[in-house]
């Protein structure tokens, strides 16, 4: 951290982040607004801004929270969302995103946010960072809204690769509890693995022996594995960790956020339906108002890239100003806390000890 704070000219005690400004849907006003708002909310938070820098000039000082915490970096190019990845990795040296990246690997910034192409993304950031020693394949995790008494349980992959076998999934759930462990706190988290049912007989064949996998690393991995769970349970107590593959759980997290907007919307037409529904709206106010921030995927914004070297958070590609700032809000949080670090030295402590209690049982 006092690396990046030197590179960038800031305080020891500045967070620095690096900010895709041209990838989302909806254009690079939001984005600013979206820095702006954290901003607001988060001390000492620098940015260095990537992409078209007349564009970004004029929106970053019409903010000013901004005023002095930003580094524009010009860059002509934009990766959009029809690009495919490998041609992104081929030549996409002079987007916004490309350099987003870069300010991470050369150590300007602790993390990287885009709301750009996943795919591109994840690409660039395996291209540029390289993934962590023992990590076959990077996962995205995303935080969900629970029981638990935190408020919410990580799910990966929902995004990364829709393929995953045994070896995979056993990594996301190293990769997860130590997500877990380090953000929520947990010594021993709870792990899932989501499936059709929670019968041992039932699902793929890649899960049942991933399931065979994990629970045999539980022990040596310190996290307790709860077994097969259902979608049912995804924001249960039951559990802390939701293992899965990027299909289903890409899926899932997209149904999530649509069912809450659904629930939003179905809220607001049920309180304007009769005078005397208008009323209640107006007596339950509080309540309303807590229970659409708790539902709102807005606030929970945010894939993390796991497995790599270096932090990068995907943001919803139409993410508004509020979704923007609850990315780099997590980014924030997570440099602060060097999860990065600490998810490197747990894989490599995981390793180790799986490959000790395998070969004791050999033995």
């Amino acid at each position: 951290m006092a690396e990046t704070a030197q590179a960038t000219g800031a305080a020891a005690s500045e967070t620095v982040l690096s900010i895709d400004a041209m990838g989302g849907d909806l254009g690079p006003s939001v984005v600013v607004d979206g820095m702006a708002k954290a901003a607001e909310k988060i001390g000492g938070l620098r940015f260095i801004v990537h992409g078209h820098k007349p564009e970004l000039e004029a929106l970053i000082g019409r903010k000013r929270v901004l005023a002095g915490r930003c580094d524009l970096r010009h860059a002509d190019n934009v990766v959009t969302m029809t690009d495919k990845p490998s041609q992104v990795v081929r030549s996409g040296k002079g987007t916004s995103m490309w350099s987003a990246i870069e300010s991470v690997r050369d150590g300007e910034a602790t993390a990287a946010i885009s709301c750009g192409n996943t795919g591109a993304l994840m690409a660039i950031s395996m291209v540029r960072l390289r993934k962590i020693e023992g990590v076959n394949r990077p996962a995205i995790a995303c935080l969900w809204p629970s029981r638990n008494p935190g408020g919410f349980n990580v799910m990966l992959d929902v995004g990364a690769d829709i393929r995953a076998d045994e070896n995979d999934l056993l990594q996301y759930a190293l990769m997860g509890a130590s997500y877990a462990r380090n953000g929520f706190g947990l010594s021993r988290p709870r792990v899932g693995l989501l499936n059709v049912g929670t019968e041992e007989f039932k699902g793929r064949a890649e899960l049942k022996l991933g399931s065979q996998a994990i629970a045999q690393s539980a022990t040596a991995a310190q996290f307790e594995y709860v077994g097969f769970v259902e979608g049912g349970d995804i924001p249960s107590d039951r559990v802390d960790v939701i293992v899965t593959d990027g299909f289903t759980g890409n899926i899932a997290l997209k149904t999530g956020e649509g069912t809450a907007r659904l629930i939003r919307e179905f809220l607001g037409q049920a309180f304007r339906y009769s005078i005397l529904s208008r009323i209640a709206a107006v007596l339950s106010m509080g309540s309303m108002r807590r229970l659409s921030r708790r539902i709102d995927p807005r606030r929970v914004n945010g894939g993390v890239f796991l497995g790599l070297n270096g932090t990068v958070v995907k943001s919803h590609g139409a993410s508004d100003a509020t979704g923007v700032s609850a990315a780099i809000n997590l980014a924030a949080q997570l440099s602060e806390a060097g999860f990065n670090d600490r998810l490197a030295a747990r894989i490599a402590a995981s390793e180790r000890a799986l490959a000790q209690a395998n070969g004791e049982a050999e033995t």
